[in-house]
């Protein structure tokens, strides 16, 4: 098939990497300088949805795969639909999901779908006082998008007031934040469940776990991700029957009353508590960097996944797995998460293995040499029989990528490690 990716970062390359396996004809809008090696790359506007549709169209593209929020949230799959054009994503009714936080949390109240206790406000002077009546630390989210970035973990009533003061007044997240939901903190570990829906039945991806903290430890602010594993020891058979009973069933059926008809995916980012798995936020596309350490484990062809779930036939499909385990490790850009350095050369020294592979997401060619051109560079992943053997790999293969200002987390995956050991 000729398939168009849609997406220039570390996700979108792993997306690229595992259809490449199978030998698809593949387009990337705009790709970065690894997806350049698999597809052929084109400048584009991710804004501009009926420029996409038109691209597609005149190169007779068979499916096209939307790894980035912002255009499912636009409305691209209403757009490619009106044109008759395939394409794996939900349309902009269902995006809701992730681009609107308070539907979100409405929806999950409505369904009875366990979640924080929350709030939301667009005043100052009723989330104050919400918050005088709360336990610290307490959860500031901004209801639109924010790349990854909109959520403030307070740990004084100071600190949350100045981030719902900041939020509601633009200053901070600009009109993504003029709705803020405020949140209690929930205490536990987190984990990924990722669903592919075809709009009356889902199927699942090997659960894994994100690192949002920006340094060792998960300290320091949040980022879009330092990395992560998979599969997630924590998320046990029982916590993933929990999950698929309590969350994505009330789910599909909620949106089913609503009207909307959701095909695509469905991320659900839990936190594992001692009352059981309580949703943190639901994504409408595949998480980042979570992608890059479960495609490797994917045995079959994503495109068929992807046509069965548009095509509203998922349940005739069984998806084929690996029994490994595979660990990615971001490396990111000096003064990430905040301003960063851009255009500093990238020196790779790795021989080719089949178990190790180093995802681009902020790179471009600059002549003959790949630079920096993003806050995360790269994600590498190492895949092995046992966590411990993909973590080893993956570190080993970082240890010989340089570039200058070069950072990364040396803890990912430890909490998995501790599990597996028992």
């Amino acid at each position: 098939m000729r398939i168009l990716v849609i997406g220039g970062g570390g996700r979108e390359h792993a997306l690229v990497w595992q259809l490449a396996r199978f030998h698809h004809r593949l387009l990337c809008v705009p790709g970065n300088a690894g997806i350049a090696r698999l597809a052929q790359c084109s400048p584009a506007n991710l804004d501009d949805i009926s420029g996409l549709a038109r691209f597609a169209r005149d190169r007779h593209v068979d499916l096209t795969i939307v790894g980035p929020e912002a255009p499912l949230v636009a409305g691209i799959a209403d757009e490619f639909k009106r044109q008759g054009l395939p394409l794996f994503g939900p349309d902009a009714a269902g995006a809701r999901l992730e681009g609107d936080k308070s539907f979100a949390k409405s929806l999950m109240r409505r369904q009875g779908i366990p979640t924080a206790e929350f709030e939301v406000f667009t005043d100052l002077d009723g989330a104050r006082a919400w918050l005088k009546a709360r336990r610290l630390p307490i959860v500031v989210k901004a209801s639109g998008l924010a790349g990854g970035k909109g959520v403030v973990i307070a740990g004084t009533l100071a600190e949350a007031e100045q981030a719902v003061g900041e939020m509601l007044s633009g200053s901070r997240f600009g009109t993504a934040g003029r709705t803020v939901v405020v949140e209690e903190f929930l205490q536990g570990e987190e984990a990924s469940i990722i669903g592919l829906c075809d709009g009356s039945s889902f199927t699942y991806m090997v659960p894994s776990q994100d690192h949002k903290r920006l340094r060792d430890g998960d300290q320091g602010p949040n980022t879009g991700g330092m990395g992560a594993y998979a599969p997630a020891p924590i998320v046990t058979r029982e916590v993933q029957h929990q999950v698929e009973e309590r969350v994505f069933g009330p789910l599909l059926a909620g949106l089913r009353e609503a009207g909307i008809d959701y095909r695509g995916v469905v991320y659900a980012g839990v936190m594992v508590t001692e009352q059981g798995p309580k949703v943190l936020e639901f994504n409408c596309r595949f998480g980042d960097p979570e992608t890059q350490a479960i495609m490797p484990l994917l045995g079959m062809d994503l495109a068929e996944l992807a046509l069965a779930c548009i095509e509203g036939r998922l349940a005739a499909v069984r998806p084929e797995w690996s029994s490994r385990s595979a660990l990615c490790v971001v490396a990111a850009a000096e003064g990430y998460p905040g301003s960063y350095r851009r255009g500093d050369t990238i020196t790779i020294d790795l021989p080719d293995a089949d178990d190790v592979a180093v995802f681009h997401a902020g790179t471009k060619l600059a002549g003959d040499r790949v630079v920096t051109n993003g806050g995360r560079v790269l994600g590498v992943t190492g895949v092995g029989n046992t966590l411990t053997e993909a973590r080893e790999r993956a570190y080993q293969a970082i240890g010989r990528i340089s570039y200058p200002g070069m950072f990364y987390r040396r803890d990912i995956g430890a909490r998995g490690l501790k599990a597996a050991l028992g």
